[in-house]
């Protein structure tokens, strides 16, 4: 008679999943090292606390996630540990309409922040690198 592996189970009816694996299964990162790492350096918090990897969590939970300048503040309404396509995934969780707004706004404000800046119409070609040669060294 042969053992279930432990990872092969699936938690549909589960009440405890750990907070990495599920950071992964929900797409937060792209892989289990990523949360990890994440959770270890303070970017994840559980109910207002740190926590660890291995720490589980069930229905209810708290989370706060900063990824990439972007904080999510999230409702665990599901738990699974299989990684599944991404309309599936956003199933597991519901974020909170503050944190829906305040990510709106920081998008909105980085989008405007991107047009103010300058861009060249075209990269520099052979002639206009040599002008900017010239010109850096004639300024100092």
């Amino acid at each position: 008679m042969s053992r279930p592996s432990h990872d092969a189970k699936e938690t549909d009816g589960a009440d405890r999943v750990r907070l990495d694996k599920w950071l992964w299964a929900a797409r937060f990162f792209k892989t289990r090292q990523l949360a990890t790492d994440a959770i270890n350096g303070g970017k994840v918090h559980l109910n207002g606390q740190r926590a660890k990897p291995g720490k589980e969590i069930g229905v209810g939970a708290r989370l706060q996630i900063s990824k990439d300048q972007y904080i999510w503040e999230v409702v665990v309404t599901a738990l699974k540990t299989q990684r599944r396509p991404a309309r599936e995934a956003v199933l597991l969780y519901e974020e909170t309409p503050a944190s829906q707004e305040k990510r709106q706004a920081e998008v909105a404000r980085r989008r405007e922040e991107k047009g103010l800046g300058t861009q060249p119409d075209h990269r520099p070609n052979k002639k206009d690198r040599r002008a900017i040669h010239r010109f850096k060294r004639d300024a100092s």
